[in-house]
């Protein structure tokens, strides 16, 4: 049998070493040999002798904050040995090394995997005095380890050296040591502008030292308003910890 289908690149990639790498652009290898967290729906596919067990809340003080955060999708552990196929609407896969120390906020949305060895915790962004319908929570990383996430598109990686504003659907991660905050669109001059293009009332504002990774699309607007959107869309974490 022939055909382009089975060249090369298109073939499983090997490695001698356990943990994750990319199969493609778009689609995430784990060789698992021990324990790893990932997004809940994800696995494609896999081989070998494998585990996949729902996750609860991870203690009371994340339940009481998934509560508050409306999040309501959970985590599975995988566990065992073999490889795991996992992909998320065919969403670009990108792999981040956390070393001892750092600190990465990110939009639980955009959240594919992660080693168990890392921490995570929900983190409210700094001066979100207001709903908005992208709502007010992030996933905060630390620890040693690999965490692979999700672009729509090719994303652009701002160096933070000024005063920066994203659209909160947009924000994909960013340094966990930037100095958050949220303002009316219409404080920038861009009320009208983004009420009619995005649906958002606001913009993320980020200061200090660090970046923020900006994805080329949007989660499409949540109708409704206040807590309402919030409920619904889940927040910033995207239902990803329950």
């Amino acid at each position: 049998m022939r055909s382009a289908l089975f060249s090369a690149e298109n073939l499983e990639k090997e490695s001698a070493q356990p943990g994750m790498r990319l199969q493609n652009s778009k689609m995430l290898k784990i060789e698992l040999n021990g324990e790893a967290m990932a997004r809940v729906g994800s696995m494609v596919a896999y081989q070998g002798q494998v585990q996949f067990q729902a996750l609860g809340s991870g203690g009371i003080g994340k339940f009481i904050k998934q509560r508050l955060t409306g999040e309501g999708v959970p985590l599975m552990k995988l566990s065992g040995q073999g490889d795991v196929f996992l992909a998320e609407l065919a969403k670009d896969v990108h792999i981040i090394d956390l070393e001892p120390g750092d600190a990465l906020s990110i939009n639980g949305s955009s959240v594919l995997a992660f080693d168990s060895t890392l921490s995570y915790d929900i983190k409210m962004v700094g001066g979100a005095g207001m709903a908005s319908s992208s709502g007010l929570f992030n996933c905060v990383f630390t620890g040693h380890g690999r965490i692979a996430i999700t672009t729509k598109g090719t994303p652009v990686v701002l160096n933070v050296d000024a005063p920066t504003y994203v659209d909160p659907q947009a924000a994909v991660c960013w340094s966990a040591n930037l100095q958050t905050g949220y303002h009316r669109a219409e404080q920038l001059g861009l009320g009208t502008l983004l009420g009619r293009s995005t649906g958002e009332a606001f913009t993320m504002s980020f200061a200090g030292q660090g970046f923020v990774v900006v994805q080329p699309s949007e989660e499409p607007p949540v109708m409704g308003s206040g807590a309402q959107q919030q409920q619904q869309q889940g927040g910033l974490l995207g239902g990803l910890l329950s």
